[in-house]
């Protein structure tokens, strides 16, 4: 599921690669040619309700979000993954303001909030950052890549020895 999708490019990156993917934005029609790619399905919802997602009634093996910030998101989210499944999100944080658009409090995540959200939700984090960044422009991120383990999975993490 690609998320606040816009013009498409994380759903036509998976789409191109043999992923179905379902395009998820306010407004579909900036998703243009993508939409014509087999595999994507496009659906114009809003994203601050539940409902839409509820209403995908599946379970997805990744979710990509970026540069959208939704009250209550990760918890939505996780609970659309499957097990195994990986969230990709990545969005503005609080010292954007600094660079421009967007800077209101409403539309920045606090300091660590995505870590905060995704380890409320039980999602294994395998990678995550905080800070300025310069490319494609300046800009202050958040970014996560976190999983959803089955209740008797353990991650197995690069470079970790058990101590038993």
């Amino acid at each position: 599921m690609d998320v606040a999708c816009g013009g498409g490019r994380h759903s036509r990156f998976f789409a191109e690669r043999g992923h179905p993917v379902l395009a998820m934005d306010r407004d579909i029609s900036k998703l243009g040619e993508v939409a014509g790619i087999e595999g994507v399905t496009g659906v114009e919802a809003d994203l601050e309700y539940i409902a839409p997602f509820e209403a995908a009634g599946e379970n997805f093996a990744g979710i990509v979000v970026t540069n959208y910030r939704g009250v209550n998101l990760v918890k939505v989210l996780a609970s659309n993954l499957r097990s195994g499944g990986v969230l990709i999100y990545e969005t503005f944080a609080v010292g954007n303001e600094r660079f421009g658009k967007p800077s209101s409090p409403d539309f920045l995540l606090k300091p660590d909030e995505l870590l905060k959200e995704c380890l409320a939700e039980n999602l294994t984090v395998i990678a995550y950052e905080f800070g300025d960044v310069d490319l494609p422009k300046p800009t202050t991120r958040q970014r996560i890549c976190a999983l959803k383990m089955a209740e008797d999975q353990h991650p197995v993490l690069p470079g970790y020895q058990n101590p038993d």
